[in-house]
């Protein structure tokens, strides 16, 4: 089955650090997505905050970074357009890998920049990071105010483009908004249940129902922050919160978003992308079917990609 984790912040800790993108001793590398086998994963372009002066250029060195990767262990990885291309990837043995870019900052208050960077590669736009941005305010950041007129233009035009839309960190306002605006399903990458975790980057139950109608997906994140309040996190935490959301809104819309290598700390169990495949068994041995596991490890993402990106 395909293992798809919508959410890394592997490539900013490559290029912060000076590490290797195939083998490191962070919690994600190309060559343990290459030993987990049908590997489809999320490479996050995140806009750190205050460097919206020079976003841009930030989100580029990032692409590059993943594109240079891939004509260096071609035998590896290979980045994916659409969802024809995932298949063929992973039927070849190799990891398909998607741009995704966290923080619509990197527009740089421009369309043309979001038609350039989509023309790069760039499937996947996370609108906002915690922060305020030209499109919309991030849960930090949350004056009230929801989707700019700037910020409408761009869902709209991230539907022409068939670009997949992520709310992971936007306010409330900006995320009822985006429903609103945009004609296609959209996906929260890295975000839990609030009735769980009180946390503020979590969704709360009206957020998942809308998801639901919307046919969005939202993707298990692993931070222990986000999984329990008293922050002493495991892997049975995880899937609690995969069963809450089963029982609110079907497990037709969770899958997962680790954030490896974007969290300081993992839940006990869940330290590295090479412990994916036992998240997988534990579900099975709490008697989900296989089509259902095969759902959430990945096939209600490639459900909503195939119906946005193609």
């Amino acid at each position: 089955m395909l293992i798809l984790d919508a959410h890394c912040d592997t490539l900013s800790e490559v290029l912060d650090k000076k590490i290797d993108l195939f083998q490191n001793s962070g919690q994600l590398d190309l060559k343990r997505l290459y030993e987990n086998k049908n590997s489809v994963q999320f490479f996050a372009v995140f806009i750190k905050p205050g460097h919206s002066a020079y976003a841009l250029t930030e989100a580029l060195k990032l692409i590059d970074l993943l594109k240079q990767a891939a004509v260096q262990y071609p035998e590896t990885m290979e980045i994916a357009l659409d969802t024809k291309d995932i298949r063929r990837i992973t039927s070849e043995g190799k990891v398909a890998a998607i741009i995704s870019i966290e923080g619509g900052d990197a527009l740089s208050g421009e369309l043309s920049v979001l038609r350039m960077l989509h023309e790069l590669g760039v499937r996947a736009l996370g609108l906002t990071w915690n922060y305020r941005n030209q499109i919309a305010d991030g849960v930090l950041d949350d004056t009230g105010g929801g989707l700019t007129p700037f910020g409408k233009s761009v869902v709209s035009e991230m539907n022409r483009l068939r670009m997949l839309i992520d709310v992971s960190h936007i306010n409330k306002k900006g995320f009822w908004d985006v429903l609103e605006q945009s004609k296609n399903p959209i996906i929260a990458s890295h975000s839990n249940a609030q009735t769980l975790c009180g946390h503020v980057r979590n969704l709360d139950d009206n957020q998942l129902l809308a998801l639901k109608e919307n046919g969005g997906v939202t993707g298990m994140n692993f931070c222990p922050a986000f999984l329990r309040d008293d922050q002493q996190a495991t892997i049975d935490d995880v899937i609690k919160h995969i069963e809450y959301i089963a029982g609110l809104i079907g497990i037709e819309h969770i899958g997962l978003g680790s954030d490896f290598d974007g969290i300081a700390r993992t839940p006990t169990g869940l330290e590295g992308v090479q412990c994916l495949p036992d998240l997988i068994n534990r579900l099975f041995r709490l008697n989900y079917t296989k089509q259902q596991v095969e759902m959430i490890a990945g096939g209600n993402f490639m459900r909503v990609l195939q119906k946005v990106i193609g």
